[in-house]
């Protein structure tokens, strides 16, 4: 359910050929969802800004944490090993539908994911990832346990017989 009356457009412009599927307003700015992505037209002062909408895609969302205590939502992205996860944080009082889109459209994103121990209780996680509407390439990553060295020649052996395992039962060259 979309916070604005009838006839009043939220301040979020989508790429051609997507629809606004559920929006929701933050004190940080407005959020929207499409089939595709989160959208997220930042505000200055109580008005948005068009040229600061940001845009990511559903395979490129890690994880999407709601308090209904705070009312806060967290909305990790994918990342590179070593390097800070991007990290946005909304305060949203109403979210309405947009919590049940974003968590559908994510997980819908997921093709594949397995565990692998690597040390004890330590483990690294192969992972498919691809955009629910599945017109394009799946993308594969690896997430790692606190603790575990990427760069331990024993952890890339088992990454990278993992993903070997993993395409072979995917059906992915």
């Amino acid at each position: 359910m979309s916070l604005f009356r009838r006839g009043e457009r939220p301040p979020i412009r989508v790429e051609r050929g997507e629809r606004l599927l559920a929006d929701a307003r933050a004190d940080e700015g407005h959020l929207g969802g499409t089939r595709d992505a989160l959208y997220v037209a930042r505000s200055q002062g109580g008005t948005f800004r068009l040229e600061e909408t940001l845009r990511i895609p559903w395979e490129d969302v890690q994880a999407a944490d709601w308090d209904r205590d705070t009312g806060v939502l967290r909305v990790s992205e994918v990342g590179t090993w070593g390097e800070p996860r991007p990290e946005h944080t909304f305060t949203i009082e109403e979210p309405g539908r947009l919590l049940e889109l974003l968590r559908e459209r994510v997980t819908a994103s997921v093709v594949f994911q397995r565990s692998v121990p690597v040390d004890g209780r330590r483990a690294l996680r192969v992972i498919a990832r691809r955009a629910p509407a599945g017109d394009r390439p799946i993308s594969w990553i690896y997430e790692f346990d606190e603790g575990v060295d990427p760069a331990d020649p024993a952890v890339r052996r088992a990454a990278e017989e993992a993903l070997a395992a993993a395409r072979a039962e995917v059906g992915v060259d």
